[in-house]
């Protein structure tokens, strides 16, 4: 008994420091995690940097029917909601990365005991991060850290994991973690990565697809389907596994989905240079970024258009978008192009047109002033190679990729031979917009963004041509006395000059020399004669004053050739001003954004079209049912016989000086839309009028359009009347009878602008 004593307190002694020490321990257990919390070992994410975490996130450009036709980013990252996600997706994730996430509270303690113990018997396989903790290091990077750093930021990763528990829902996390998740090759976010590998959305993305994206993420490049296929279907084929496992899918549905491949055969890296309406995402780049710099965030900052998430709807229809794109590829890559070639073939000097003893020096010149407009050439340049030296590289024969119509040409060439190559390719414009509201619903700026960066609709300008005329003749139909009936004689007009020489046009039709024509038949057939009378009588101020109601800015010389259309003016303007005919006499500003919302969905700016009257509706109408010749008998008829068109159209043909350029505008009640055609080079061109004619380069653009727009019912697109002016016309528009009886039969005819 006496020996029992020491033995007890020496047990109660070693309790004792047990408890101390466990005590100690959670004492500073406590300590440390408050010290965290407390900031002591460093700075946390505060509650505003959870709700609202720094990330680059791209901003969206969405079409008036609801597609993504692209991205501006850093990063390409997009968000979604819970709700947009495949459940799919969902169950794969959960089984793959965390099958207790409904149950705990942001860190697995039996996750963590597993990690434990087989870090202490040497079995340690996976980690035990759960997805609120994987979404708290993607939040905040850890970057460069030592063990030690290491180690502390894992601790403050389980605090933000607690932390985002506490703020939002299991939906919500989820929803956040695939969101912030990098799926490689430029894809981050699921919205991004779904688009990216399978051209779908993530509500859409089926089984094996949700299989595969949900083990990509835990590895994106080692389990890459693009870099590493076969490791990647294992991958995807253990997520199926775990699926079944816990109960997701049943072992029929796993045997079978196992069987499948990959399935990314739509894979395609997502860039400017590729997709819908390029040259209009290229444009609205520009315009975005100056709205950026006007328009600031609630800290004070402009907004980023590559960081800030905007959300950008635009007034263009895909569907229609679409049908404008394959209409400039089915033209030009099956008829204009070869057409082009065979025209040209054999000529020393083709496609350049000169005369034969100039022709070498302006060659020359021409691809001169084109190696120095070159990539190639500023860096040499840049990097101080003398100019000799840059040339002879020109004339060095290397590997190159080159565009042509049936896909990229992989080809060894020279840089100067490139140069002629592409100066033989034929270029092309086209711009559609809604009448009445100036919404564009289709711009095409050229014929591949990737090798040809010009856009051809707002940034170039080109001679208009006899499109030009109906601005003159708007000035004469305005006058009380004179209607699409009226009758001019057909005779050589000559205009004063100030310096007292005269301008005198020529003619290139021989029809009906000396007889009266009515001014309908003479803006059908592109008559100079009586374009040359109408100057002289409302002068070529009168004529510009006009243009510019009609929302033309670019420059127009108050000389009478521009009866005939030698201003130089975009497609963009001239589709607005022709579109004035068709919206009663008012001009509405071709819009392309109906509105702007930041990344949560909140409104910063609606955009409404600007209008102006140009002229009263009676005279609208007048020169809708003048310009509705030159699709019944005019230089348009093809349209009619050909085509197949019978529904109302109102038109002009436009061909510039030795047929370097080729327009057409077309009037239909619910849309105007306008084609141009030509090369990069106004001395490239069709040596004939014939092939060189608006009516043949630029017109058939519009009616593939337009035959494509018209059978598609869900656009609603009219083929009715043009609507009558309220005030009653007491004018007389059957001019046909007349003319009828003196046209010569021709049913194709050419026209010609001689300035």
């Amino acid at each position: 008994m006496e020996k029992s004593e020491p033995v007890n307190k020496k047990f109660f002694n070693y309790i004792f420091k047990l408890w101390f020490i466990w005590t100690l321990f959670l004492l500073m257990f406590i300590v440390f995690f408050y010290g965290i919390t407390a900031e002591w070992f460093g700075e946390m994410p505060t509650f505003e940097e959870l709700e609202n975490p720094e990330s680059n996130l791209a901003s969206e450009v969405y079409s008036s029917d609801g597609m993504l036709l692209g991205t501006y980013f850093i990063e390409n990252r997009s968000n979604i909601n819970y709700r947009d996600i495949s459940p799919n997706l969902i169950n794969a994730l959960l089984a793959i990365e965390d099958i207790r996430f409904e149950k705990h509270s942001g860190i697995d303690e039996k996750a963590l005991i597993r990690v434990a113990y087989g870090v202490l018997t040497g079995t340690h396989k996976g980690g035990g991060s759960t997805l609120t903790q994987q979404l708290a290091k993607n939040l905040f990077p850890r970057g460069r850290l030592t063990k030690p750093q290491l180690v502390l930021r894992k601790f403050q990763e389980w605090i933000t994991a607690l932390k985002l528990e506490r703020y939002y829902s299991k939906e919500e996390i989820i929803a956040m973690y695939l969101n912030t998740v990098a799926y490689g090759h430029n894809s981050f976010g699921i919205k991004s990565a779904s688009a990216t590998f399978f051209d779908c959305t993530p509500d859409s993305l089926n089984l094996q697809q949700a299989a595969l994206m949900a083990g990509v993420v835990n590895a994106p490049t080692r389990y890459s389907p693009i870099s590493n296929p076969e490791r990647s279907l294992k991958r995807r084929n253990l997520v199926l596994s775990q699926m079944h496992k816990y109960g997701f899918i049943d072992k029929d549905v796993y045997d079978s989905v196992k069987q499948l491949p990959l399935g990314v055969s739509k894979y395609s890296m997502r860039d400017h240079n590729q997709g819908l309406a390029t040259y209009l995402r290229e444009y609205l780049r520009g315009e975005l970024k100056k709205w950026c710099k006007n328009h600031f965030k609630p800290d004070g900052s402009p907004y980023n258009l590559y960081k800030d998430g905007l959300k950008i709807y635009t007034t263009i229809d895909s569907r229609m978008q679409r049908y404008a794109e394959e209409a400039v590829r089915e033209h030009l890559s099956l008829d204009l192009q070869p057409a082009f070639y065979d025209h040209w073939k054999g000529y020393t000097y083709g496609p350049f047109d000169f005369e034969e003893d100039e022709a070498e020096e302006a060659v020359e010149r021409i691809m001169l002033l084109a190696v120095k407009r070159s990539e190639r050439y500023r860096r040499l340049r840049n990097a101080g190679v003398p100019m000799d030296s840059i040339l002879m590289s020109f004339q060095q024969p290397t590997e190159m990729r080159i565009f042509s119509w049936n896909g990229t040409i992989d080809t060894i060439m020279t840089p100067m031979d490139s140069i002629k190559y592409y100066k033989h390719i034929l270029q092309a414009g086209l711009l559609s917009m809604e009448s009445r509201t100036g919404f564009v619903r289709a711009m095409v700026g050229g014929i591949d963004y990737q090798y040809f960066k010009f856009d051809h609709v707002v940034q170039g300008k080109r001679q208009v041509g006899s499109t030009f005329k109906p601005f003159l003749y708007t000035l004469a139909m305005q006058e009380g006395e004179y209607s699409p009936c009226y009758k001019v004689s057909n005779i050589s007009y000559s205009v004063e000059l100030d310096d007292g020489t005269f301008w005198t046009p020529r003619n290139s039709g021989r029809d009906r020399i000396g007889e009266e024509v009515t001014l309908k038949w003479a803006l059908a057939n592109s008559n100079n004669w009586i374009s040359a009378h109408l100057i002289s009588l409302f002068s070529a101020q009168s004529v510009r004053q006009m243009a510019r109601k009609m929302g033309v800015k670019s420059d127009i010389p108050a000389v009478p050739s521009i009866a005939l259309g030698t201003p130089d003016l975009s497609l963009y303007e001239m589709v607005g001003a022709m579109n004035t005919f068709a919206n009663k006499g008012v001009y509405v500003t071709p819009t392309f954004i109906t509105k702007i919302e930041d990344k949560n969905g909140n409104l910063m700016e609606r955009f409404v079209p600007e209008k102006t009257e140009a002229m009263n509706e009676v005279t609208a109408y007048k020169m809708l049912k003048l310009m509705e010749g030159v699709v019944e008998s005019g230089t348009g008829v093809r349209l009619r016989w050909k085509y197949g068109f019978h529904n109302p159209i109102a038109g002009k043909t436009g061909t510039t000086q030795n047929q370097s350029d080729g327009w057409f505008m077309g009037i239909t009640p619910d849309l105007t839309t306008g084609v141009w055609v030509g090369a990069e080079d106004r001395s490239v061109h069709f040596r004939t009028i014939g092939l060189g004619q608006g009516a043949n380069m630029a017109l058939p653009i519009w009616a593939i359009y337009m035959n494509k727009v018209y059978a598609d019912p869900s656009l609603g697109i009219s083929q009715g009347e043009f609507e009558e002016p309220l005030k009653d016309v007491m004018i007389e528009f059957d001019c046909e009878k007349y003319d009828r009886e003196h046209q010569n039969g021709s049913i194709d005819l050419i026209e010609e602008d001689e300035f």
